[in-house]
């Protein structure tokens, strides 16, 4: 019986979502000016884990492309687009995510976003 519980209770720590929160930018916010490469310098990125991007509507948009896209800042096609200017991305595949402004030359000016997803 105490071994039953024993493999139970690790099935179940195997299956907990941590759910941690990354505002991205932190006060700065999803921003043409935020160093994003810089911002994710000793963060870990977890599936089940939530990017919130905060930006002014109308003058940025997140775009989920792929990896040509982002280091070609290609606008067309993306896999997901968001422009409330308080966006919600639940993190649910493991291994890289790629994340660009799609307003005007935003991206080309450095406005993206690159992670890599552990399980």
């Amino acid at each position: 019986m105490i071994m039953l519980c024993l493999v139970l209770a690790a099935f179940l720590n195997m299956l907990q979502v941590r759910g941690a929160t990354h505002i991205v930018g932190d006060r700065d916010g999803w921003s043409l000016f935020a160093d994003s490469n810089n911002w994710t310098q000793g963060k870990e990125f977890h599936v089940g884990d939530v990017l919130v991007f905060n930006y002014e509507e109308h003058v940025h948009s997140v775009m989920q492309v792929n990896s040509t896209a982002y280091e070609d800042c290609i606008k067309d096609p993306y896999i997901s687009l968001f422009a409330s200017g308080s966006d919600s991305v639940v993190l649910s595949v493991v291994g890289q995510s790629w994340y660009i402004c799609g307003v005007g030359d935003h991206c080309e000016n450095g406005q993206k976003l690159s992670i890599n997803v552990a399980p």
